[in-house]
């Protein structure tokens, strides 16, 4: 029987306060997910202020990705079982006294471990936040509900430039993490307020060592997918955590097969909606990381943009998937496509909307713009699917077990674009530069340029070498999106022939 309190129990339709509660948890959601990318834009002010090295920069950057991933399947399951409210108010706390360290730093040291401390908190936040969701809306709103939350998740990967470049503008570095704080205390104050209890069912043990496992596992390939893009995916510093990480995971998972009461039930595994369900999300994720890495660079060499300028030109990809959502186009789809029809006609416009920018970008902007808006019709359609596709095939008591799951499957699939799509476009320069200009990247290949025709023929192989890497993206997600739906239809079919037979 599942903890909840009684003067907040949820009615037949859903909570009642549950579209307030809703916009609370985005709230935290969204300042959470901005600071993926919101620190990039400091980089300049911090090596000044802080005396901080390349090495500096890259942990501040890295150290609260790489614990928030980490711990996304420890946090789920620490929500189920000791309380989603308890874990979203302690992930308010952790992230409001993180960003406070971090906002009056003095040192890179200090700015790294208050980061790795927000990391913490970012965590147990991105995972209650999607199982309180869960909780509160009834069927018929929850699809609508996690588009809503689903918004969010693109709003704050896409904008977190924008916001830190107009901070940056005004005030000095430290803004971008004290402007959390007043955020942290609203959220808690409704938290507490508003925000129902619930747990899982009294009496599991903690699985103490297969969330040791996890983390240390999760922790090492996610070090492996940021390091690949500096040190080269063949070097030491690449294969030897990748290699203690499939290790490690793979331990985890025959721990997690014999106990009695895994952190990680990996019988869902044999569940058909849920691997479908998971193979889709690792590609919408995959196209979407993939895609945004190669568009900056698309928009600045090929292009000819600034760093703000290139991020405004982005924008039309969040500002399309917030409008579709807002108007809730997908939850009203879902019912007449159903959800393996959803997600491929979700998952096909993404791949459209990619192969649109490779032939249409080179031209100029208007391509691109067009590729981008068809893109993000197919993320605000595939993502919600494909979020409540996961979230209904795990025990609704395993709420933060999957919000972690489907947290775990964004940062692996972005990691995963990253890095398939940027060994494409590295393979495709490296194989067009003149070997005498050298091509170990788009500057050091011009400047070693001696002739104006050379530097134009090394910048027609980098658009060449983008085109083709959008394009392998493209193939990919309509192929993921198409073995989703097929997975999932074979789900409802066994499903629906096994209701039959029961009754």
């Amino acid at each position: 029987m599942t903890a909840t309190t009684a003067e907040n129990r949820p009615t037949a339709h859903g909570h009642p306060q549950r579209w307030l509660i809703l916009g609370v948890i985005c709230l935290a959601q969204l300042t959470v997910l901005l600071h993926n990318t919101v620190l990039n834009v400091a980089i300049p002010s911090l090596t000044k202020e802080l005396d901080a090295s390349t090495a500096d920069i890259q942990w501040m950057i890295n150290a609260y990705s790489l614990v928030q991933s980490g711990l996304l399947l420890t946090a789920g399951s620490a929500a189920d079982r000791y309380g989603r409210k308890k874990m979203l108010v302690a992930g308010l706390a952790l992230f409001g006294i993180g960003s406070l360290v971090a906002g009056l730093a003095q040192s890179s040291a200090q700015l790294i471990a208050a980061r790795a401390g927000m990391g913490i908190g970012g965590a147990l936040l991105i995972t209650t936040t999607l199982a309180v969701v869960v909780q509160i809306f009834d069927d018929t709103e929850r699809v609508k509900a996690i588009g809503l939350w689903s918004t969010v998740n693109s709003l704050g990967f896409a904008v977190g430039p924008l916001i830190g470049g107009v901070m940056l503008d005004h005030f000095w570095w430290g803004a971008i993490f004290l402007i959390n704080i007043p955020v942290a205390i609203i959220g808690l104050v409704a938290v507490v307020s508003f925000v129902p209890e619930s747990r899982s069912k009294q009496g599991d043990r903690p699985d103490l060592l297969g969330a040791l496992l996890s983390t240390i596992g999760m922790t090492a390939v996610v070090y492996a997918i940021i390091s690949g893009p500096e040190h080269g995916w063949a070097s030491a510093q690449v294969l030897l955590p990748a290699a203690v990480g499939v290790v490690v995971l793979g331990a985890f998972a025959v721990w997690e097969l014999r106990i009695p009461y895994p952190m990680l039930d990996m019988h869902f595994f044999r569940n058909q909606r849920f691997v479908g369900a998971v193979a889709g999300a690792i590609l919408v994720a995959f196209g979407m990381g993939g895609s945004l890495f190669l568009l900056t660079q698309h928009l600045q060499f090929v292009l000819g943009y600034g760093p703000l300028e290139s991020g405004l030109r982005t924008a039309p990809l969040a500002l399309t998937v917030v409008a579709l959502n807002l108007t809730g186009i997908g939850a009203r789809l879902l019912p007449r496509l159903g959800t393996p029809g959803t997600i491929a006609s979700g998952m096909t416009l993404l791949s459209a909307g990619l192969a649109a920018i490779a032939l249409l970008g080179g031209s100029g902007y208007g391509g691109m713009l067009l590729g981008l808006v068809v893109m993000g019709a197919g993320i605000s359609l595939a993502m919600p699917a494909m979020a409540n596709a996961i979230m209904s095939a795990i025990p609704p008591e395993k709420a933060g077990v999957g919000a972690g799951i489907n947290g775990t499957l964004a940062e692996f699939g972005n990691g995963l674009g990253v890095a398939v799509l940027g060994a494409v476009l590295n393979s495709r320069f490296a194989a067009l530069v003149p070997a005498a200009v050298g091509a170990a990247s788009l500057p050091a290949a011009l400047a070693a340029a001696g002739t104006t025709q050379e530097r134009a023929r090394i910048a027609d192989a980098f658009a060449s070498g983008v085109e083709t890497s959008q394009l392998v993206g493209a193939v990919a997600v309509l192929a993921g999106g198409l073995l989703a739906a097929v997975l999932l239809r074979r789900a409802e079919r066994a499903d629906s022939s096994g209701a039959a037979a029961a009754a």
